[in-house]
């Protein structure tokens, strides 16, 4: 049953083997602005802390997903299991003890929302066969991917490729950049080989609504 399990799981995560972990990347592009009166996660791990603004307004269900999560404290005390550099760090359900956690149903896929997987996006780990299929895996940008077969395809219907961009890293990207010079082997999550040998740690992910912003005066 476990052996299932982990296949099962295995193939849940983001899925790109024509990318060698040491390939050059293209040339990064900004990370798109803030969605007005987004909430931020923050990534409190033992490398440092990670703030991601959450683009409720063009990613809803998976931004929902992601908080829901968060607050049941899913993430807390679990991995960058996933180290490529130059390509993505990527986390969500393996713990120190190569545990992996309950998930919730699969989310509808939101690719087609107009937000590219750019150097500090923050996205959806899924089944590549199965579009509707992300459920806790997610993964933080360290290159402009979209052009490397992240975002959807050109004529494609809405929603059916590429992987769902819900956030971006607004502070931390030093962080992930750190993360991403860790060496790596020995892990056991589904990704061993690229899993840090010195394990990296999301040790708490809170969320939190910005300010309200003052109405002007009459």
């Amino acid at each position: 049953m476990k052996r299932i399990l982990s296949v099962l799981a295995a193939a849940l995560w983001l899925a790109a083997p024509a990318f060698a972990q040491d390939a050059a990347p293209p040339a990064p592009s900004p990370a798109p602005a803030s969605a007005p009166g987004g909430p931020e996660a923050t990534l409190a791990t033992s490398m440092g802390t990670i703030v991601i603004a959450l683009d409720r307004d063009r990613a809803p269900a998976t931004v929902a997903n992601f908080i829901r999560y968060a607050k049941d404290g899913h993430f807390n005390g679990t991995l960058f299991y996933r180290v490529v550099p130059g390509f993505v760090l990527q986390a969500g359900s393996y713990d120190v003890h190569g545990k992996y956690r309950k998930l919730r149903k699969p989310i509808p896929l939101e690719s087609g929302n107009g937000l590219s997987n750019v150097r500090g996006a923050v996205a959806m780990a899924r089944d590549p066969a199965k579009p509707a299929s992300a459920t806790a895996e997610f993964f933080i940008d360290l290159a402009d991917n979209g052009p490397r077969g992240l975002d959807p395809k050109p004529g494609d219907a809405p929603n059916t490729t590429g992987y769902a961009v819900f956030g971006h890293v607004v502070e931390g990207m030093d962080v992930a950049d750190k993360i991403a010079a860790v060496p790596v082997g020995g892990g056991k999550g589904p990704f061993p080989e690229a899993q840090p040998a010195t394990p990296v740690v999301i040790e708490t992910v809170t969320i939190g609504e910005p300010p309200p912003v003052p109405t002007p005066a009459p």
